[in-house]
C-alpha cells in the first residue's frame, strides 16, 4: 500500500501540482501486478491486445519513414475516417474540422479542461466518476465538485436538482461521462435533454466523455446499437467538447490515441494547446487509428458481445447474499456494492492476497463510491468465471 509523502515546503511547488490526487486504482495495480496468478480485473481494459491490421498500419508506416513531425491537429486521412465514423454511427453529416487528434484520450481531456476552466473556477462531476476527471480538473486550476448521483435497485440516476443546487458563480464546466465509469450507468435522452438544460440555464460548458458509447446492454435504452448522445439532442450553438479515445473500442490502450470534438472556431486555439502539449501525435500511430476506423468494426463486435458475457458471468455475484449490483446498462465494468464494508481499499488489498483477484475500490471514484469495488469485465469468459468463484469464497471472510 502507497504511503502519502510529505513535499517539503522549501521547494516551493505549484499548489495545482500537489495537490493532485494519488490514483487508488494505480495502488492496487502496482501492490497486485507481479502477484503470480492474478485475475487482473482492476483497470479499464480487456484482455486482448490489439488486432494485427491495426499494427501491420503502423508498421507500415514506420517502414515508410513516417516519423517526422505533423499537423498538429492531426493528419487528414485520420480526422477525415473519424468523421466518416460518426456519420456512420450517428446518420448526419460531419465536417472533419471538428476532430482534433491528440496522444490519447487523457491529453484529450487536459486540453478540454485547460480550454474551459481556472484559477477559482469550478467543474461538476456527477459521482461516483472516473477520478482522472478530478486530477485533470485540479492541475488546470480549478476545483472539481462532485455531485452524488441516486441509486436504487434499477441502478445509479442522474440528480439534476443536486447539479442546479450545486451551480455558483464560480462554475464554469459541467462532466457528464454516459455510458459510465465505473458504475456502467447509461444516461437516457430525457437526462441529456435535463444536462442540457442545466447548461443552457448557468451558461456551463458540458465536457462530454462518451468514450463506452458502444458498449450499450439495455435495449431499451440503444439507439441504432449505441448510447444515446448530447448529439441525437444538441444544437449547433450548444457549448459541448466531446473527448474520445481509441483505447476501448479497438483494444489500443497502450498506444495512446484519442480525439476531441469541438466547434471549428476553437481549431486555433485547440492546435495551440496540442502544440503546447504533445506537438503533435506520431503518425504512425495515427495510420493505425485509420486502419481501426476502417477495418475495425467485426473486432468491436466481438469486443461488446464478450463485454456482454462477462457482465451475465459477473452478475452471479449477487446470490452470494454479500454483494448488491445492478445490471449496468453500458461499458465493461460492474460496481459492487459490498453489503457491510467500510474500506473498499483495505478490501480490494485483501481480495489480491486472499483470493488472488484485482478489483479497483470504489473510494477511488469519490466518496459516493465507499463501500464498492469496480471489476473490468471485458475479458475471456473463464478468468471472469474463475474471478467471480474467488471472489464469492473470499467475501464471507473479509466482511465477517
Amino acid at each position: 500500500m502507497n504511503a502519502s509523502v510529505a513535499i517539503p515546503s522549501v521547494l516551493n511547488l505549484r499548489p495545482e501540482a500537489e495537490q493532485a490526487p494519488t490514483s487508488g486504482i494505480v495502488d492496487v495495480f502496482t501492490y497486485g501486478r507481479s502477484k503470480p496468478g492474478i485475475i487482473p480485473l482492476w483497470v479499464g481494459e480487456g484482455d486482448l491486445p490489439t488486432p494485427s491490421f491495426i499494427c501491420e498500419a503502423a508498421a507500415r508506416s514506420l517502414a515508410q519513414g513516417e516519423t517526422f513531425y505533423t499537423y498538429q491537429r492531426g493528419i487528414p486521412e485520420l480526422r477525415q475516417a473519424i468523421a466518416r465514423y460518426h456519420e456512420q454511427l450517428y446518420r448526419k453529416a460531419f465536417d472533419p474540422e471538428r476532430f482534433f487528434v491528440t496522444s490519447g484520450g487523457m491529453p484529450a481531456m487536459q486540453i478540454a479542461f485547460r480550454l474551459l476552466s481556472g484559477n477559482g473556477d469550478e467543474v461538476l462531476i456527477p459521482t461516483p466518476a472516473w477520478p482522472n476527471f478530478a486530477g485533470a480538473i485540479t492541475i488546470a486550476g480549478a476545483r472539481p465538485v462532485s455531485v452524488p448521483m441516486t441509486i436504487d435497485e434499477k441502478g445509479w440516476h442522474l440528480d439534476i436538482e443536486r447539479l442546479e443546487k450545486a451551480v455558483t458563480p464560480r462554475t464554469r464546466v459541467l462532466v457528464i461521462n454516459s455510458p459510465s465509469n465505473p458504475t456502467g450507468w447509461v444516461a437516457s435522452h430525457e437526462d441529456l435533454r435535463a444536462a442540457l438544460a442545466l447548461a443552457r440555464r448557468h451558461g456551463l460548458w458540458i465536457v462530454a466523455d462518451e468514450i463506452y458509447g458502444r458498449f450499450i446492454h439495455d435495449p431499451a435504452l440503444a439507439v441504432d446499437g449505441r448510447a444515446p448522445s448530447f448529439r441525437d439532442v444538441m444544437e449547433p450553438e450548444d457549448r459541448i467538447l466531446f473527448v474520445q479515445t481509441f483505447s476501448k473500442n479497438w483494444a489500443m490502450t497502450g498506444w495512446r490515441l484519442g480525439w476531441i470534438e469541438a466547434p471549428p472556431a476553437l481549431g486555433q486555439i485547440i492546435e495551440n494547446l496540442i502544440q503546447y502539449q504533445s506537438s503533435g501525435t506520431p503518425v504512425f500511430i495515427q495510420r493505425a487509428g485509420v486502419a481501426a476506423m476502417e477495418q475495425g468494426e467485426s473486432f468491436l463486435a466481438d469486443q461488446i458481445a464478450r463485454a456482454r458475457r462477462g457482465r451475465e458471468i459477473v452478475g452471479r455475484l449477487a446470490q452470494t447474499g454479500l454483494v448488491a449490483l445492478p445490471p449496468p446498462n453500458g461499458a465493461f465494468y460492474a460496481f459492487l456494492k459490498i453489503k457491510g464494508a467500510t474500506n473498499a481499499k483495505d478490501i480490494a488489498f485483501r481480495l489480491i492476497d486472499e483470493a488472488n483477484v484485482g478489483l479497483a475500490p470504489g473510494s477511488a471514484f469519490g466518496e459516493a463510491g465507499e463501500g464498492y469495488l469496480r471489476l473490468c469485465y471485458l475479458r475471456k469468459p473463464e478468468d471472469v468465471e474463475e474471478a467471480v468463484r474467488r471472489i464469492g469464497e473470499a467475501l464471507p471472510r473479509l466482511v465477517a
